[in-house]
């Protein structure tokens, strides 16, 4: 039976305020304001490489729900999902971002306690979605919002799963929403309906008490969990504008690990997403081949350009990924502007 969408997720979809490039935020007189959140990021990656794309979330039924709607729209992403709250005092999740430069890091101040996405009821999620996605996504920043929208998720997950869809998960630990060993307790309930994984080596050694070598930390997610894909990224941050970037991807069912040479030098304009660019090209490799090298190279590519975008959303269609994948396997010298 074909299903409406590709790819389902559900998080939370919030405002990003930032000064001028450059400008502090103790000093700046001026915000730009932008659409962000992992889980539209990810669904809006997918959207633009060719797939078809939703996203479950609550707004505030205002000008600034009004405002999400439309760039998620505008993105390709449908907002079937898409649930608005009348409640006294709905609001949007806030996030105030900081550009670095070196030796100054980036910084982050958040302001999303109370958003209306933590208010979302089971009972409001269309019932038809769950035997409607090949894929259902969500991460770890979504059940760290409130034990109720925990219970949400992880009531969505096992919907998605029982509708016949795979299920994607990003542990993505965010230490200002929840401790170690609660995040670990949480999510050890999720990894037995998890298709697909991603998780860093230093969560994998922190907040799993994993130990060894990345490879066996890897592997161990599929034995202990069933897992048929785990994928770990490796950035090396020579300065907030410099990275280098590649991954590992392990595939269960063929017992092996796919990796390649690192994007080298990247020219960082703003790294927030570029994680989550991974995340969706990574998901886009499996849904549209089913081949795990493709899915490796589609998901390094399209966060290394997420790198030179400004704000959380990706901007990159598939041309321009597979693009920069066939520059990247050619090497040597290359034309400096795409003509």
């Amino acid at each position: 039976m074909k299903k409406s969408f590709d790819l389902v997720t559900m998080g939370e979809v919030m405002l990003r305020l930032s000064p001028p490039s450059g400008e502090r935020l103790v000093r700046g007189d001026m915000f730009e304001k932008k659409a962000g959140g992992a889980e539209l990021n990810v669904a809006s990656g997918v959207s633009l490489l060719g797939l078809r794309t939703g996203i479950i979330s609550k707004l505030p039924a205002n000008d600034m729900g009004t405002y999400i709607k439309n760039r998620t729209r505008f993105l390709g992403v449908s907002d079937d999902c898409l649930l608005f709250d009348e409640a006294p005092g709905a609001r949007l999740g806030l996030y105030y971002y900081e550009s670095g430069a070196h030796p100054r890091k980036p910084s982050i101040v958040y302001d999303r306690a109370g958003s209306s996405m933590t208010r979302i009821s089971i009972e409001e999620i269309p019932a038809g979605i769950y035997a409607d996605a090949r894929m259902f996504h969500t991460s770890g920043i979504t059940l760290a919002l409130s034990p109720a929208v925990r219970e949400v998720a992880l009531e969505a997950v096992r919907r998605f799963k029982a509708g016949g869809a795979a299920v994607s998960f990003d542990v993505n630990y965010r230490a200002n929403l929840w401790g170690e060993d609660e995040a670990r307790e949480t999510i050890q309930k999720v990894l037995p309906l998890v298709d697909v994984l991603f998780v860093s080596e230093e969560s994998c050694r922190r907040m799993f008490r994993k130990t060894g070598e990345l490879s066996d930390m890897m592997k161990s997610f599929c034995a202990e969990y069933g897992v048929q894909v785990v994928a770990t990224t490796q950035r090396t941050v020579q300065s907030p504008k410099k990275h280098t970037f590649t991954s590992t991807l392990y595939d269960a069912k063929s017992d092996r690990f796919y990796t390649e040479e690192p994007y080298r030098d990247i020219d960082v304009v703003d790294r927030i997403g570029s994680g989550d660019a991974y995340v969706a090209g990574v998901l886009f490799g499996l849904l549209q081949y089913g081949d795990a090298q493709a899915a490796l190279e589609f998901g390094n590519a399209a966060s290394s350009l997420k790198n030179t975008i400004p704000g959380d959303l990706p901007s990159s269609d598939f041309a321009e990924v597979q693009r920069i994948i066939r520059a990247h396997h050619a090497g040597g010298v290359q034309s400096e502007m795409n003509r």
